[in-house]
């Protein structure tokens, strides 16, 4: 075993940075054991150097990340900074300078992944990012190395877990959008500012990442269609259960069946309470992944918080150190397959769609007179009326979106339809 420890730079001291330092230093004497050489926290970067952050040696603490990483001697960096700068500069003057990178930052890589990729790949190095997708779930790794052999057709999961706490307690309590995320902000699973949770920012930029490493190709966060849950009302979870369903923020990402094309998106969509992912509750996360010859895989776990993620973390690092010892390195980026991002119109997609109809005769004729001149099948319709007024709830088959994009446009222009209530896909049937 080598004496000479291997040094590392914690870039970030926050929830996670300050978990993944504790962790280092309580569980030192294994991780040395696991690696074949000690680990030593050599620096932390920091903003704001005069916070106390138990456990930490204020020797080690710094606002110069740059000349932290520059200064020789450190062969890992763990960047828990988030965003994109001056993360990105970072993890590119790390590559400069020799240093591996373990990241948890999935804007970034998102946004730049491909960048980040080659810089390391020229340098000889490794860049991890296990955090950055499902926190403590072994996702990345197993779909690019476990799976190297495979033919992955599809992903799909729930991967943000303040999404989930908030829409399992509209399904669960009857309240609102605004009560529960009342609630999740209360317990901390809830930024301030939700929006990148709640408007599906977050999900968005993990399905750009799983994309790319599920079907060997380039998929941008730009590429991936998104829509939010701040529309989701009690009303859609009352009619999903009328169908034996309940709703879940989702990332997709699927093969084309002629596999010349991929697709990805995020968005709410009522799924059956049969299917797996309809139990998962709280702040929990839960990917499938179809593979052609293994089949169907769930990974289920907690997605956020210090300790999960930073165990993430951790599980790079030892990789990452092993690495530098046998002087190799890992997977890299695999975009050989150069298949395109087809866009949202050309996805095939169900729908559920509430009416508000005028009550009298023919309004189901014409409202289904719309669809079949849309090219769309309906697959069951439930009407109820009073007082001159009506609901009409129309569930279709699968069709192109673009197509059933075009039919709601249509039903909005009829004299008979005072209003389109709502509109929730239907998947995981």
């Amino acid at each position: 075993m080598r004496t000479r420890p291997l040094k590392v730079a914690l870039l970030g001291c926050g929830v996670v940075g300050s978990e993944v330092a504790r962790i280092m230093t309580t569980h030192a004497d294994d991780l040395t054991q696991r690696i074949g050489a000690p680990v030593e926290l050599a620096g932390v970067a920091v903003r704001r150097p005069s916070k106390v952050r138990e456990g930490i040696d204020p020797a080690l603490v710094t606002t110069d990340a740059t000349a932290l990483l520059k200064r020789g001697d450190i062969d890992v960096a763990i960047e828990v900074i988030g965003g994109i700068e001056p993360a990105r500069t970072l993890i590119t003057t790390a590559f400069e300078h020799g240093i591996s990178v373990v990241s948890a930052n999935k804007a970034l890589l998102a946004q730049d992944g491909a960048a980040l990729h080659a810089a390391a790949e020229q340098h000889g190095l490794d860049l991890y990012y296990e955090a950055a997708v499902a926190g403590a779930i072994p996702l990345v790794r197993p779909m690019r190395e476990s799976l190297a052999g495979d033919k992955i057709n599809r992903v799909m999961g729930i991967v943000n877990g303040t999404t989930n706490f908030i829409l399992d307690k509209m399904d669960s309590t009857g309240a609102g959008y605004q009560e529960a995320l009342d609630e999740a902000t209360a317990l901390g699973y809830a930024e301030a500012d939700p929006t990148a949770d709640v408007e599906g920012y977050d999900a968005a930029a993990k399905a750009a990442i799983l994309a790319g490493i599920a079907f060997h190709t380039r998929v941008r966060l730009d590429d991936v269609y998104r829509e939010g849950m701040t529309e989701v009302s009690s009303a859609d979870f009352a009619s999903a259960k009328r169908m034996g369903c309940t709703i879940k923020l989702l990332a997709i990402l699927e093969r084309a069946a002629d596999g010349e094309s991929v697709t990805a998106r995020v968005h709410p969509a009522m799924i059956p309470l049969t299917h797996p992912l309809a139990s998962v509750r709280e702040a929990y996360n839960a990917v499938f992944v179809e593979a052609e010859a293994a089949g169907r895989l769930m990974f289920y776990g907690p997605g956020a918080g210090g300790s999960p993620t930073a165990s993430a973390v951790l599980g790079d690092l030892v990789a990452v150190c092993r690495n530098k010892l046998a002087e190799a390195t890992g997977p890299g980026e695999s975009a050989y397959t150069q298949l395109p991002v087809s866009p949202m119109g050309e996805v095939v997609t169900r729908y559920h769609i509430s009416l508000d109809v005028a009550d009298k005769p023919g309004v189901l004729a014409q409202v289904a007179t719309t669809f079949a001149e849309h090219g769309v099948s309906i697959d069951t319709v439930r009407q109820q009326g009073k007082d001159g007024e009506a609901s009409l709830v129309v569930v279709t088959h699968r069709a192109p979106d673009a197509a059933l994009s075009g039919t709601v446009e249509a039903l909005r222009k009829l004299d008979t339809v005072r209003g389109v209530a709502s509109i929730m896909r239907v998947e995981g049937e």
